[in-house]
Formats: structure tokens, C-alpha cells, sequence
């Protein structure tokens, strides 16, 4: 059974800093893309950061230059460095193993950005 349980949300003041961690179980973790993503109250989740199994990035917009997405293969673990956060980064944060079938969904942590 794959699992994936993110940690490393809470509050924070803007211009601050969090690490979002997600650790996966019951998998082949090296050879899939991990992804991060969020979702505000009333909007639809939208991906965030994402790497594939050779360590390639991509960012969302939004986030570029602020976001740096990092795994580790040997503890299967996938993070999220986030900095300069903005009160509009607030969301709900999963992580999403992709290239699976089914692709795999974490339950979420909640960051929010607020002074």
C-alpha cells in the first residue's frame, strides 16, 4: 500500500520561510515524478513544483525563484523549501506521486501566511 504523509506546515508571517516534507511508503519512489500542490479555500489545486526521477524541475509561475522542490531517493523523501512566502501561498499543500497508476495523493498540510 503506497502512502505518502506530508509535514512542515503551520503558520508563518510573510517574508518568512517553511520546508515541506513528504514521506512515501510502500513504493518504488525513485522512478517517479513527485509533485507538489495546492489548494486555496474556494480554488481548484494547482501544481506547485514538480521532479522527475533524474532530479529535473519545473515551477509554477506563482512560486519561481522563491520554491525549490529537492528529493532523496535512498529515505524516499521529497521536499519543499518555500521563501519569501506571500499571504497568497496560503493553502493546503499535498504532495502527488505521478506516473503511478493510480497516481498517489498525501492528506494534505495546511501553510498559512499571515501576520
Amino acid at each position: 500500500q503506497v502512502q505518502l504523509m506530508e509535514s512542515g506546515g503551520g503558520l508563518v508571517q510573510p517574508g518568512g520561510s517553511l520546508r515541506l516534507s513528504c514521506a512515501v511508503s510502500g513504493s518504488i519512489f525513485s522512478i517517479y515524478t513527485m509533485g507538489w500542490y495546492r489548494q486555496a479555500p474556494g480554488k481548484q489545486r494547482e501544481m506547485v513544483a514538480r521532479i522527475t526521477s533524474g532530479g529535473s524541475t519545473n515551477y509554477a509561475d506563482s512560486v519561481k525563484g522563491r520554491v525549490t522542490i529537492s528529493r532523496d531517493n535512498a529515505n524516499k523523501r521529497v521536499y519543499l523549501q518555500m521563501n519569501s512566502l506571500k499571504p497568497e501561498d496560503t493553502a493546503v499543500y499535498y504532495c502527488k506521486q505521478e506516473g503511478s497508476i493510480p497516481p498517489y495523493w498525501g492528506q494534505g498540510t495546511q501553510v498559512t501566511v499571515s501576520s
